[in-house]
């Protein structure tokens, strides 16, 4: 990935499935989130899943899709991470990354 392209702006939608409520999932993805200086939100689905948005430069998104693929919070079970609706963006949507209740 060039430099260029991995500081183009996107905003991509998640989706994470297995055991991420009740185990921290939504604080620490905030968390890991700020750290990369990502904004979006993340909140908890009637279905038991974790879903929400992110948007930031490219390699920084990418490393958050394999942070919720495969991290998690420590005693998070990730059975698999879906994201949808993929795209380039001119500037963020958000100010902040939120936990939605």
């Amino acid at each position: 990935m060039s430099m260029a392209e991995g500081d183009t702006l996107i905003s991509v939608d998640y989706e994470v499935f297995g055991k991420v409520q009740g185990v921290f999932f939504r604080k620490y993805t905030q968390a890991e989130g700020k750290k990369l200086g990502l904004v979006g939100w993340v909140q908890n689905t009637d279905q038991g899943t974790v879903q929400g948005q992110l948007q930031g430069p490219t390699s920084k998104v990418r490393h958050m899709q394999e942070w919720l693929e495969t991290r998690g919070s420590p005693k998070s079970h990730i059975d698999r991470a879906s994201f949808n609706n993929e795209k380039v963006i001119l500037k963020l949507d958000y100010s902040d990354f939120q936990i939605v209740k």
